[in-house]
């Protein structure tokens, strides 16, 4: 690999792990389209490496979250022992079906996503305010609980965490651009402590997607290597960053991104 190429993939790393760890993704839904737009790598390789990538973000920045104590250990752990199965299941996926489903798939989930959230959260104001400000009061006492008293549902965090096993193994990315919104808007938490549990539960369930792509090897490690030290300089950044960032800012900034990058992955 080229000293061009290996810097191009540390600052892309440097970029995907500060955003990613800000919004709660763990910066592969940045990696992995830069690695197939920029670099033309095989899908299932870029996967392969976006999970590595992603694993390397979250441990890093669980380092920082939990300096801060936003970490919901509860809620990450069962999401995290629900991923499990989920994150096999993703991985069988990806070996049957790949190449164009990939791109469709990917390409559609980020941009409805990015669509739901960037509505939910517009300067427009698209819903009332008064259903604004009671969704705001719940985010409120959730997020003040979300370390004190955690008592999310485990009926509901255990299927939610195989659905983020799936994605993550399947899609190289992690899941936590889906898990965030839905911890917030269904389970009532803040999106600074959603984004922390989301990067604490990515540490756990990724680890079964690294493990998986190691034994089919498919892992680029080169890549993994320069964009993984970006990554971990990014994640410190983007914590540190994010105790300056209002909560409905880190919402906006995780639906234009996905909106952004979801258009994009349609022309590829």
């Amino acid at each position: 690999m080229e000293i061009t190429t290996g810097l191009l993939l540390l600052s892309v790393g440097m970029i995907a792990g500060g955003y990613g760890t800000i919004v709660g993704a763990g910066g592969g839904f940045i990696f992995v389209p830069a690695l197939l737009l920029l670099f033309h790598m095989d899908p299932i390789v870029a996967s392969a490496s976006g999970i590595v990538i992603v694993f390397i973000n979250a441990l890093s920045g669980v380092l920082g979250y939990a300096k801060q104590q936003k970490i919901n250990y509860r809620t990450g752990i069962i999401i995290g022992i629900g991923a499990f199965p989920g994150s096999m299941l993703g991985i069988w996926l990806l070996q049957l079906y790949s190449s164009s489903y990939f791109y469709v798939i990917f390409a559609t989930v980020l941009v409805a996503l990015g669509i739901f959230l960037f509505a939910k959260n517009s300067p427009f104001k698209i819903f009332p305010k008064k259903s604004t400000t009671s969704v705001s009061k719940e985010q409120n006492t959730a997020g003040k609980m979300s370390i004190e008293n955690p008592h999310l549902p485990i009926k509901g965090l255990l299927p939610l965490g195989f659905l983020m096993g799936v994605l993550s193994s399947y899609l190289g990315i992690g899941g936590g651009w889906l898990l965030v919104p839905i911890l917030i808007y269904l389970f009532k938490v803040t999106a600074h402590y959603a984004t922390a549990t989301s990067i604490f539960s990515l540490s756990l369930y990724s680890t079964i997607g690294v493990i998986s792509q190691i034994f089919y090897s498919n892992i680029d490690w080169l890549t993994v290597l320069w964009g993984g030290i970006g990554v971990i300089i990014g994640a410190q950044i983007g914590v540190r960053l994010s105790q300056r960032i209002p909560n409905k800012m880190v919402i906006q900034m995780l639906s234009v991104l996905l909106i952004v990058i979801g258009f994009r992955m349609y022309f590829t």
